[in-house]
């Protein structure tokens, strides 16, 4: 009878030491402890607790209610009786941290995952269940390097982020094609090569970023069908051509960046009907023409930078434009004048005043007591240049008058001795 009881007693024992779930029974050490439980008396899923450990989240608290370690993040559903992670970031990474394939299908209840500042080797292929369930992918200086086709495997994304991690792929048009429902995408500092697609699958899209990269060619008129972008940021790149007239479709966009290009030709006119546009950028490319007048309709244009280009003629804004704006750069075009009688000389443009013919006149000297540009016209001659003494400097001739007044006087004297001669001869 008593090995009876010590055998049922040493059963008991074992048992005690296992929780039991609907998939089986797991040691107690992986299992949720009394610190992993939540007000609503629901735990974190414990295949996902033990796939959080193994990428240096600590067991002590709840990761779906304590603050991470080394700004790692974690939010969870509210899943009954086990909770489940729907988004993770893994954040300041040791190089040496490694994402198991097992960790990775344990956590396929996630809808975004972020990596910052995580310099690990990316996981050779996202398990199919995680990438069915992930909406945002966000990649900042981590995971090393990416390829087009890696990318281009989580068809649901709506927002996809990927800023200064190489990309290896012949476009942008590898990683987008194949994502119907995104809303935000950017790819930067990625040294992206090929062009900017010329079709486009994801007709929602609001926000796209391609700056920082190797991109070459025209921008594509085939952009216009974009219909909701609201921000576009081609900046940094090798794009050359003009801009297309198409851009004028774009009647939601309010920022536009195509800075630091080889962009070409004017600025097109159909750009005028971009009513809702508050930032605009075109710096740094080879712009030319006359900057068109209809920019100073919009109304609710705040930033406007043209510095650095090849624009010519008379700048045709008035003070009260310029003052609604809360940044604007024209400097770096040598061909380019401004009306001095319409905007002021403090307002430090960067180009020179226009002479009387339209043209970039030579800036007058610094006087620290001028009171406006009207001193220009003491200051600079008709043709654009002032007069000068042969000696330089502040010294000057004598005036015309004196001089006219003198030769008048030596002729009348010349006149008068001339005629007393001849009367002595006659007589």
């Amino acid at each position: 009878m008593d090995h009876r009881l010590a055998a049922l007693s040493m059963v008991l024992t074992l048992l005690s030491s296992y929780t039991w779930t609907g998939g089986g029974a797991i040691p107690r050490s992986l299992s949720p402890t009394a610190s992993l439980v939540d007000s609503h008396g629901s735990t974190l899923d414990p295949r996902q607790l033990t796939a959080l450990q193994t990428m240096g989240f600590s067991s002590a608290g709840d990761p779906c209610t304590a603050p991470s370690p080394r700004d790692n993040a974690t939010a969870c559903d509210d899943d009954a009786p086990f909770r489940h992670l729907v988004s993770l970031r893994l954040a300041n990474c040791s190089p040496d941290l490694d994402l198991p394939t097992t960790a990775l299908r344990a956590l396929s209840t996630l809808r975004s995952l972020a990596f910052f500042r995580c310099p690990i080797a990316a996981p050779r292929r996202l398990p199919g269940p995680l990438v069915a369930s992930l909406h945002s992918f966000s990649c900042t200086a981590s995971l090393r390097r990416l390829t087009g086709v890696w990318l281009s495997r989580i068809q649901n994304l709506t927002d996809l982020s990927v800023i200064g991690v190489p990309v290896v792929a012949s476009g942008p048009a590898v990683v987008l094609s194949q994502m119907r429902h995104l809303r935000s995408a950017t790819i930067s500092a990625a040294n992206l090569s090929g062009l900017v697609p010329h079709h486009w699958h994801a007709f929602n899209l609001v926000h796209l970023n391609l700056s920082c990269n190797r991109l070459k060619g025209p921008v594509p008129s085939s952009i216009s069908v974009l219909g909701f972008l609201q921000t576009l940021d081609l900046s940094s790149n090798a794009l050359t051509g003009t801009l297309p007239d198409s851009i004028g479709d774009l009647a939601a966009l309010k920022n536009a960046s195509f800075a630091h290009n080889s962009i070409s030709g004017p600025i097109p006119d159909s750009m005028s009907q971009l009513s809702a546009l508050v930032h605009l950028d075109l710096s740094s490319n080879q712009f030319n023409g006359s900057i068109p007048k209809f920019l100073s309709g919009m109304k609710g244009l705040k930033f406007l930078n043209l510095e650095n280009n090849n624009f010519q003629g008379v700048l045709p804004f008035n003070a009260s434009f310029l003052k609604r704006l809360e940044v604007f750069k024209v400097g770096g075009n040598s061909n380019l004048c401004y009306n001095h009688t319409v905007l002021s000389s403090k307002l430090k443009l960067g180009i020179a005043p226009c002479d009387k013919y339209g043209l970039p006149a030579s800036p007058p000297p610094d006087r620290s007591t001028r009171a406006d540009s009207s001193d220009y016209s003491d200051d600079v001659s008709d043709d654009g240049s002032g007069d000068r003494g042969s000696g330089g400097g502040d010294h000057h001739g004598p005036s015309k008058l004196v001089l006219g007044v003198a030769i008048g006087l030596s002729c009348f004297v010349f006149l008068v001795i001339f005629l007393v001669c001849l009367s002595k001869l006659c007589g």
